[in-house]
């Protein structure tokens, strides 16, 4: 980046919630700050966040507690402290990387900021509004809801191409581009020693080839397709240690499901590790990384399996096999248990052959998180002159011009902080009935969009008396 920028990074996942996303917005903000300008954090509070110890600001606002219906907490951006906040951080560009809250708040503060928006598709967003609602026409409305938000995007890039044709899927027809996330791993093998310590509890011999999964605990991560696979290989006496390093809502049923096949004593499950040093030694542990998921629209651990110099068995044409030849610099199985159980039959014997696969995927398929923002950084600078030159469409449709209204209402809440108490006690009733329409979505009409215009002319008048 030629000039130094100030760019707004909003998400609805930081820690203390861990997920790629979050990893992925960490690593964006670290290396903006530290080689390109300034980054400001944006997201829902936490009551046990701590954020004194990073190099980059991170704002809060306001959120609700959602864990046990969307694992984590749902932000609420209504927040007029927010708005003034980041409009004194002087941002040149926003970043969203979530397409329901965070994108709202990302067009409300371009609608006052007057600075382009880029919006980062990361995940298949469908199957997760699949796991939280159950309704198939409220899953059909908030799908409708999603793509809309992100085509009010000033610029749309996936981390994948298969993520690409996963947003086109749901409805998505605008252009899009293809810039993938990174690994925060340095390339190379850890210390002997240090692989040698990691599951140093566990039975896993050194003579025999183990086997590795990182990520979350969920179904949908092809879980069953490495069990039912296992057990075909355990009942023919194949030798072999699995390890599972992650958590998830279905990490009971995936270890009860191992039990039920007689898997004790060959599978392991081990907690989620936040030391990135000791996720390293696992995978330069591991003779092999297992990761049938054909949801993950990156698959960033296999990147980071390559890293290490380990090859993974992929599900032919999912999103984590983009760039993966088969035999080259990975392997490529079908999406059931017994093409993973050939491919492991046939992998198994034959350490120096992984090895070398795992030394080309580590040369091919590695890519490092300065590399991927150093791309990212080029980019925000094609979009602030195509911004400048006003090659996005104008955004002056309904939602747009909802949202300029709810972005200037804020600002005029902060304003009234400033009158009078007892005008203050007169005017809060008004405000917050308002507050509670737009939370209802009330005035997504025209009809109530003027309602909307009129309640902000008469709510200046009386500002302009009493300031």
């Amino acid at each position: 980046m030629a000039e130094k920028r100030s760019i707004c990074l909003i998400n609805d996942s930081f820690p203390p919630v861990i997920d790629g996303v979050a990893n992925a917005v960490t690593n964006y903000a670290a290396i903006i700050q530290r080689t390109y300008g300034d980054a400001t954090v944006v997201t829902p509070y936490y009551p046990d966040a701590d954020d004194g110890a990073y190099p980059f600001s991170v704002l809060r606002y306001p959120s609700i507690d959602m864990t046990k219906l969307v694992g984590y907490r749902a932000g609420v951006p209504l927040s007029p402290e927010l708005m003034e906040k980041v409009e004194g951080r002087h941002i040149d560009l926003i970043h969203s990387h979530c397409p329901v809250t965070s994108t709202v708040l990302a067009r409300m503060l371009r609608q006052r900021l007057h600075v382009p928006l880029v919006f980062t598709y990361h995940t298949k967003f469908d199957i997760d509004i699949a796991n939280a609602i159950h309704s198939k026409l409220l899953q059909e409305a908030s799908i409708r809801l999603l793509v809309e938000n992100i085509a009010a995007c000033d610029e749309v890039w996936t981390v994948s191409r298969g993520a690409g044709e996963n947003l086109r899927s749901l409805g998505y027809e605008g252009a899009y581009t293809v810039m993938p996330n990174g690994v925060d791993f340095p390339a190379g093998r850890v210390a002997e020693s240090a692989r040698q310590a990691v599951g140093a509890e566990l039975d896993l011999p050194e003579d025999v080839p183990l086997l590795l999964f990182v990520g979350r605990i969920m179904w949908y991560k092809g879980l069953r397709i490495i069990l039912d696979a296992l057990k075909r290989l355990k009942d023919e006496d194949v030798p072999f240690r699995m390890v599972f390093v992650g958590k998830g809502t279905d990490s009971r049923e995936v270890q009860d499901y191992a039990r039920e096949l007689g898997l004790c004593g060959r599978v392991f499950f081990q907690p989620p590790c936040y030391d990135r040093e000791v996720i390293r030694a696992w995978y330069c542990r591991a003779d092999l990384f297992l990761f049938p998921s054909t949801f993950d629209t990156n698959g960033l651990v296999v990147r980071e399996a390559a890293a290490c110099g380990l090859a993974s068995v992929l599900i032919e044409g999912s999103c984590a096999a983009e760039d993966v030849t088969d035999g080259r610099n990975g392997f490529l199985i079908e999406e059931n248990a017994e093409s993973m159980a050939q491919m492991l039959r046939r992998l198994l014997p034959q350490p120096a052959l992984t090895r070398q696969v795992g030394e080309n995927a580590q040369r091919e398929l590695y890519l490092s998180w300065e590399d991927s923002v150093a791309r990212a950084c080029a980019r925000y600078e094609v979009v602030l002159d195509n911004f400048r030159r006003g090659m996005y469409p104008p955004h002056d449709n309904l939602a747009d011009g909802f949202l300029r209204g709810t972005a200037e209402s804020l600002d005029a809440i902060n304003r009234i902080r400033g009158i009078p108490q007892q005008l203050r006690a007169a005017m809060d009733e008004d405000v917050r009935q308002w507050q509670d329409e737009i939370l209802e979505g009330r005035l997504r009409a025209q009809e109530n969009r003027q309602k909307m215009q009129e309640r902000l002319a008469r709510l200046r008048q009386r500002m302009d008396r009493y300031l």
